[in-house]
């Protein structure tokens, strides 16, 4: 992020903390999309991306005053959201309905071919279905690992600063999600 885009961010929050609310109005326009991308590749589910984006914006508001400019307040923003989406994944994992794999709601693949055979349009939802359910098979800390390095492109240290774990324990849990993954859909090698 450049300069004048740290800039802006700050005269928002600046203004957010002398009293104008609707300063932070600037943050939610700039980082909400990016919030909510990676919200919802945690939880893989659209509804629960956009109640952990909601629930992550009303905690930094909270928490505005705290923010100490160490980071940028898209960083900042961003470690609340994953924080946040980690929670939700973790609470509903233990809720008494929930099983892995069988989100109805999953966004189907569209083709990026228009002119695709219905055949090949058939293998592009089995490989998108079966990739949810081989992420779905990941634990929540390998799981936001996975995401937020193979997906987002973080660094370790961000990761592990995000999930509130060492740089040898975030390696580690990146480790085994590709382990895992990769061992999942290795059958997938026979379709091509």
């Amino acid at each position: 992020m450049n300069e004048a885009s740290q800039s802006v961010d700050r005269k928002a929050i600046e203004a957010v903390l002398a009293g104008d609310g609707a300063a932070y109005r600037v943050l939610v326009m700039r980082h909400g999309p990016m919030l909510l991308r990676v919200a919802e590749r945690i939880t893989g589910d659209a509804a629960d991306a956009e109640d952990v984006v909601q629930e992550a914006l009303l905690k930094a508001y909270r928490k505005l005053a705290s923010f100490t400019g160490e980071a940028t307040a898209g960083s900042w923003l961003y470690r609340i959201t994953v924080r946040c989406a980690y929670d939700r994944v973790a609470s509903r994992k233990r809720s008494p309905g929930w099983s892995a794999g069988t989100d109805d709601d999953a966004p189907e693949l569209e083709a990026v071919d228009a002119s695709a055979g219905p055949e090949r349009l058939a293998m592009a939802r089995e490989l998108g279905e079966r990739e949810r359910r081989a992420m779905h098979g990941l634990t929540e800390l390998e799981r936001t690992a996975f995401v937020l390095r193979h997906v987002e492109e973080q660094s370790i240290a961000e990761i592990g600063s995000v999930l509130g774990v060492g740089e040898s324990a975030t390696k580690q849990a990146i480790f085994r999600a590709v382990q895992k993954m990769r061992e999942r859909l290795a059958p997938l090698k026979e379709l091509r």
